[in-house]
């Protein structure tokens, strides 16, 4: 079956992270199937074009066919530049599907709003069988950042007519939260229900990364925390606390520095915060940090950050008020690390998750009272973080190994449409 993935913002197998579209993509041309990756040549990640020599020295060491559309660089997440670029993406997208063979099925991660617009009409207009998988929700998150009620609803009516577009144009819908698959399903006549399938992680790459020799960098920052984990420090008996993930808007970290600042210098004397990821609010960050112990890392490849991520004791979750409503990648690779959990983030699906598996700490959002609370908690009551943190485990491997969850999205994709030929 010829399969054509369309993943505008798509970690490639060569680049840090830990993409879901990669792992899917190999396990469907393992099955036989003939795959193309349709992306873009602009990293969303690193905010670069990506070198066209270098994916095609990569590409051709994999087992499907990954294939960069030009778009236009952008600077910042929120802003027009961006929107502008993704129309430009989609016009470029269109006019490649004109000139491709006619695909079998089309699975297309959504958003962008432009792309999967686009798709969705292609499919329509050429009798294709079309699945999408949401990601986020625009315009919704967009409306967060803005938090102009009535004005807002006005300006990001196209964006949601858009939205609606892919989300009832799609023959099945899978999604990485409940919240998402509902949103879809609200406009979509077609499916009855939705496949929820987590984000993940691969179970058994993860716990390789967790066993491999330490990290070897020229950061020194690193360097000593690499050793003080690795036992090579002498009479280093701190309790870590750890943040993986962007440094942005969304994301409360001021909160979690306000909290350790009320709390009793037994405490913080013991305590150590590693703060793993870069972005935009950095700086102000490291400045809201100061006197504290706080270090920060900078971007780490996955296995780095794993390697460093499962040898920390407590992990932090804090999100800023009308942020991140769902699961998002962090809860996947702390649930695996199996790290007692302290939560601020309003979402009521994961707020549920942690007290299902008894694996955290879920606190008011914005509220450093009740952080510096449960970091006491924690610390004080290491037996407890234990127990979280073996239920934090559980979870992991319950709900986000891709190994046999991604199984369901594999048989979204190709399993009915093998059945209607």
């Amino acid at each position: 079956m010829d399969i054509l993935m369309i993943t505008h913002f798509c970690v490639l197998p060569w680049e840090k992270g830990n993409g879901r579209f990669a792992y899917i993509a190999n396990e469907l041309a393992a099955l036989g199937h003939d795959v193309e990756n349709v992306t873009s040549s602009f990293s969303h990640d690193a905010k670069q074009q990506r070198s066209m020599r270098d994916a095609e020295a990569h590409c051709a060491e994999l087992p499907y066919k990954i294939t960069l559309i030009s778009e236009p660089d952008y600077k910042k997440n929120v802003s027009l530049k961006r929107l502008s670029s993704h129309k430009k993406f989609a016009k470029n997208l269109s006019s490649y599907l004109k000139e491709r063979a006619k695909p079998d099925v089309v699975y297309c991660a959504v958003p962008s709003l432009d792309v999967a617009k686009t798709a969705a009409d292609y499919c329509k207009n050429n009798g294709v069988r079309f699945v999408i998988d949401v990601q986020d929700l625009w315009p919704e998150a967009f409306k967060m950042v803005f938090n102009v009620p009535v004005l807002g609803n006005i300006m990001f009516s196209p964006m949601e007519r858009k939205a609606n577009k892919a989300y009832s144009a799609a023959d099945a819908v899978i999604a990485v939260s409940e919240t998402y698959a509902a949103r879809a399903l609200r406009v979509n006549k077609k499916s009855k229900t939705a496949s929820v399938v987590y984000l993940g992680t691969d179970k058994a790459y993860f716990d390789e990364c967790a066993s491999a020799h330490a990290p070897v960098t020229e950061e020194s920052v690193v360097n000593r925390i690499v050793a003080q984990l690795g036992g090579n420090a002498d009479g280093d008996k701190k309790i870590r606390l750890v943040y993986i993930g962007t440094l942005g808007n969304s994301y409360d970290l001021p909160t979690v520095f306000d909290a350790l600042k009320r709390l009793d210098k037994s405490v913080l004397d013991n305590l150590e915060v590693i703060v793993m990821g870069d972005g935009p609010k950095r700086g102000e960050f490291e400045v809201a940090a100061a006197g504290l112990p706080v270090v920060f890392t900078g971007n780490l490849s996955y296995p780095d950050m794993v390697w460093i991520l499962t040898r920390c004791d407590i992990a932090l979750n804090p999100i800023v008020k009308g942020s991140a409503g769902s699961v998002i990648n962090k809860h996947m690779d702390y649930a695996m690390a199996g790290l007692p959990v302290i939560n601020t983030q309003e979402s009521a699906e994961y707020r549920a998750l942690l007290d299902r598996f008894a694996c955290g700490v879920n606190c008011r959002c914005q509220n450093s009272d009740d952080v510096a609370k449960a970091i006491c908690e924690l610390v004080t009551n290491r037996e407890k973080a234990a127990e979280l943190g073996r239920n934090s485990r559980r979870m992991g491997e319950d709900l986000f190994d891709r190994k046999t969850a991604y199984k369901k999205i594999v048989d979204v994709i190709c399993g009915d449409a093998e059945e209607k030929k």
